[in-house]
C-alpha cells in the first residue's frame, strides 16, 4: 500500500512539475517568437508559420495574412518561418528565392534590406529583456522595494570573514569602494567575486574600519537550486539585528528598477562564464531543460508571484543566449550581417552552410554538456523519500 501511494504520489508531483515547466517555457518562447513576428511583419517579410514546439502540428489557424499559428508536440521551442527560409532555424533557401517573382521576393526575409534584417533577428532576444523589464517594473509597483541594512548578524566559525576580522554587529557601508545599502548588494557581489581579494569599509561602535577577505567556494542548501557550492564569506543578517526598509514604488521608478534588476541578471550570468573560462569557478552551475523543469515545479510550489518572477529570470537567460555569436543562434546571424556590412556583401553560401554546421555542433554539445550536469536532478527525481519540496517561502540574505 505504501508502495502505491509512493508511485501516486509521485506521478502526481511529476505532472506538476511538468506542467509548471511547460507553463513557463510556452511564456518564455512565445515572446521570443512575437518579438520576431512584430518586426518581421512591420518590415513587410510574409511569414509562413509561428509554432510553439517543433514537429508534427497539434493544433492550429491560419490568420488572414496566411501565416499558420500552431503548437506542435515537441514543446521545447519554438520559431517564426519566413516564406523563403529553408527550416526552422531561418537558413536562406536560394532554391525558392531563385524561383519567386519579383512581387513574391518583396516579402523575402533574406531580400529585406540589412538593418531590417538585424532588427528582426534581434527582437527575439530583445522582446525576452522587455518581458523581464516589464514583469520587475510591475512587481516593484504592486509590492514597492524592501531593502534590509547589510548589517552582520553572525559570524561563521572558521570562515573567510572570522579570519578577516568581521564581528557581528558591523554595518557594511561599501566594498571596493562601491556603497552598499542592501544586504542582497552585499550578496551579489561576494558571489561575483570568487577569489578575490574585497576591501570592506565597516562601521563598529561609530568608528569606520577597513578589512580585506577573500571570499571562498563553500556548499550551501538553496530552496531551488538546491545543495551547490557559490562564493562566501561567512557572514549573515537576519531581521532580529538589520533594520527592513518598504519603500512604495511608484511607476517610473519601477520601471527604472525592473531595467536594472534585468541588466543585473545579464552581468552576473557574463561575470559567471568569464569566471569559468578563466577557471576562477566550475561550470557545474550551466544547467539545461531539466533543471529548468525541477526549478519550475519548485517555484510554482511557493506561489504564483514567484512563478512570474522566474519566468522573467528565465527570459532573460533564452534573450542573452540567443545573442551569443553561434551560429544557428540569432547572435549567429547577427555575426554574419556584421561581416555583411562589413565587407559590403553577405558571406558565400557555402560559408554560411559550413558556420551554421559549426553552429548546429555546438548546440548538441552544450545541450549534452548541460544534461550531464542536470544528472543530479533526475537522481533526486528517482529518489521518492526526497522528491517533496516545502511550500515555505524561501529565506533570504543567508550565508553570504
Amino acid at each position: 500500500m505504501n508502495m502505491l501511494v509512493a508511485i501516486v504520489n509521485g506521478f502526481t508531483g511529476a505532472m506538476f512539475v511538468l506542467l509548471a515547466f511547460l507553463f513557463v517555457l510556452t511564456v518564455v518562447v512565445f515572446i521570443h517568437e512575437l518579438g520576431h513576428f512584430l518586426v518581421a511583419r512591420w518590415c513587410g517579410v510574409k511569414i509562413q508559420a509561428f509554432s510553439i514546439g517543433f514537429g508534427k502540428e497539434i493544433f492550429g489557424f491560419n490568420d488572414r495574412h496566411g501565416t499558420r499559428w500552431k503548437f506542435s508536440w515537441i514543446p521545447l521551442g519554438g520559431y517564426v518561418k519566413f516564406v523563403d527560409d529553408e527550416n526552422a532555424a531561418s537558413v536562406p533557401s536560394s532554391d525558392t528565392l531563385r524561383d519567386m517573382s519579383a512581387d513574391e521576393r518583396s516579402g523575402a526575409f533574406h531580400s529585406k534590406p540589412l538593418w531590417q534584417r538585424a532588427a528582426v533577428v534581434a527582437a527575439g532576444p530583445m522582446a525576452n529583456f522587455l518581458l523581464a523589464i516589464v514583469i520587475f517594473a510591475c512587481m516593484y509597483a504592486a509590492f514597492g522595494q524592501v531593502k534590509m541594512e547589510p548589517r552582520v548578524a553572525r559570524v561563521i566559525t572558521n570562515s573567510p570573514a572570522a579570519e578577516s576580522g568581521f564581528k557581528s554587529g558591523d554595518l557594511v557601508k561599501s566594498i571596493n569602494g562601491r556603497e552598499i545599502t542592501d544586504f542582497s548588494e552585499l550578496q551579489q557581489y561576494v558571489g561575483l567575486s570568487p577569489g578575490r581579494l574585497l576591501t570592506f569599509i565597516v562601521e563598529r561602535d561609530g568608528a569606520l574600519k577597513t578589512l580585506k577577505v577573500k571570499p571562498e567556494f563553500r556548499f550551501q542548501n538553496d530552496r531551488i537550486a538546491g545543495r551547490h557550492e557559490r562564493p562566501v564569506i561567512g557572514i549573515q543578517a537576519s531581521p532580529k539585528v538589520s533594520k527592513i526598509t518598504h519603500e512604495n514604488v511608484g511607476p517610473i521608478a519601477a520601471v527604472g528598477l525592473g531595467v536594472d534588476r534585468t541588466w543585473n541578471i545579464i552581468t552576473q550570468t557574463l561575470s559567471y562564464i568569464g569566471d569559468v573560462f578563466t577557471l576562477r569557478q566550475k561550470a557545474d552551475q550551466v544547467g539545461g531543460l531539466l533543471r529548468i523543469a525541477d526549478a519550475s515545479g519548485k517555484v510554482a510550489k511557493l506561489g504564483p508571484e514567484y512563478v512570474v518572477q522566474f519566468i522573467a529570470f528565465i527570459s532573460v537567460s533564452v534573450g542573452l543566449i540567443n545573442l551569443f555569436p553561434i551560429p544557428l543562434l540569432d547572435g549567429g546571424h547577427l555575426l554574419f550581417y556584421a561581416f555583411e556590412a562589413v565587407r559590403g556583401r553577405p558571406l558565400s553560401e557555402r560559408s554560411q552552410e559550413i558556420g551554421f554546421r559549426i553552429g548546429f555542433a555546438l548546440v548538441i554539445a552544450l545541450m549534452m554538456f548541460a544534461t550531464w550536469n542536470d544528472r543530479g536532478v533526475v537522481a533526486r527525481w528517482l529518489d521518492l523519500d526526497k522528491t517533496s519540496v516545502s511550500t515555505e517561502k524561501p529565506v533570504e540574505n543567508q550565508g553570504r
